[in-house]
């Protein structure tokens, strides 16, 4: 492996108009932060004129570590693609393509069923809500901590926030490995959902059916007149494997899944050496290069 530079570049490719890249062990660094190189690398793409969309696992209220990145359209797809936030609106959801809640009653019902000892928490447009015995990373102040039955209930509109679209179930079991969970999973619910993971844990991330990184953003690049071969995206963990296969050039991190590395067409550097940055000169340079005459 080169120092600095991928494993392996991707084929010659068409003009990079859009780069849609993960957060976590992807343009983060692994203590959360966004290092200068990187921050130098984004402002350059977008002065160039290629849009950067940051497109995560992540829910909007989690975003404040790229928020002052986002440049002029603003706008990042969240929850694994269930929701487009503004993030110069701090946060506020513009978009959702939510799990039904009859669907999320259903895929619990399975889950309890093929995985005894699954535990669940919901993720609202409003936040998110637990069960007594799910381990959450952030305990926030407002959760509502309950059976997934009872926070799946439909609840009229003036009883408050737990009535509100359901952007993703999370299901974590304390014992299964990972990616045995996640076939299990898929395995039990068939096409009633979408399920990946993005945690080095048994913690599963339910959709609904067709909701992915993937489809939000050729929605999002529809609605510009950006076409797939156009794209750039990269990405480390599951979660990102269709946005990978779906962008005309893609690139796995250095510290990727083997799912990741096999469904992109390019290897970079790890998320701690600056990866998607290390991609990102490149492609301007080639560009500068073009340009002239080089």
């Amino acid at each position: 492996m080169g120092e600095d530079g991928p494993v392996t570049s991707a084929s010659p490719r068409p003009v990079t108009r859009l780069i849609a890249t993960d957060l976590d062990g992807t343009l983060l660094r692994d203590d959360k932060s966004v290092s200068p190189r990187t921050v130098a690398a984004l402002a350059a793409a977008e002065e160039a004129g290629i849009l950067v969309f940051f497109v995560t696992g992540r829910p909007a209220r989690w975003m404040d570590v790229v928020s002052d990145h986002v440049h002029g359209h603003g706008l990042a797809i969240c929850a694994n693609g269930a929701a487009v936030v503004d993030l110069h609106a701090d946060g506020r959801i513009i978009e959702v393509r939510p799990l039904a809640r009859p669907a999320a009653r259903a895929v619990v019902d399975l889950l309890r069923e093929a995985a005894p000892g699954t535990s669940f928490a919901v993720e609202l447009t409003t936040g998110i809500h637990y069960e007594p015995a799910y381990p959450p990373f952030f305990q926030d102040p407002g959760a509502t901590v309950a059976t997934a039955e009872k926070l799946l209930r439909e609840e009229r509109e003036e009883q408050g926030s737990l009535s509100a679209p359901v952007l993703k179930l999370l299901a974590h079991h304390p014992e299964l490995d990972p990616d045995e969970f996640l076939t299990l999973a898929r395995a039990a619910v068939g096409d009633l959902a979408s399920i990946t993971r993005s945690s080095p844990t048994a913690l599963l991330e339910i959709s609904g059916p067709g909701v992915s990184k993937a489809s939000t953003l050729a929605l999002a690049c529809a609605e510009r007149g950006i076409s797939a071969a156009e794209v750039v995206a990269f990405g480390d963990m599951p979660n990102d494997v269709e946005m990978l296969t779906w962008a005309g050039t893609s690139y796995a991190m250095g510290n990727a899944h083997p799912a990741v590395i096999a469904a992109a067409s390019g290897r970079t550097v790890a998320n701690e050496e600056d990866g998607v940055a290390v991609v990102i000169e490149r492609i301007l340079a080639e560009r500068d290069q073009a340009a002239h005459g080089v």
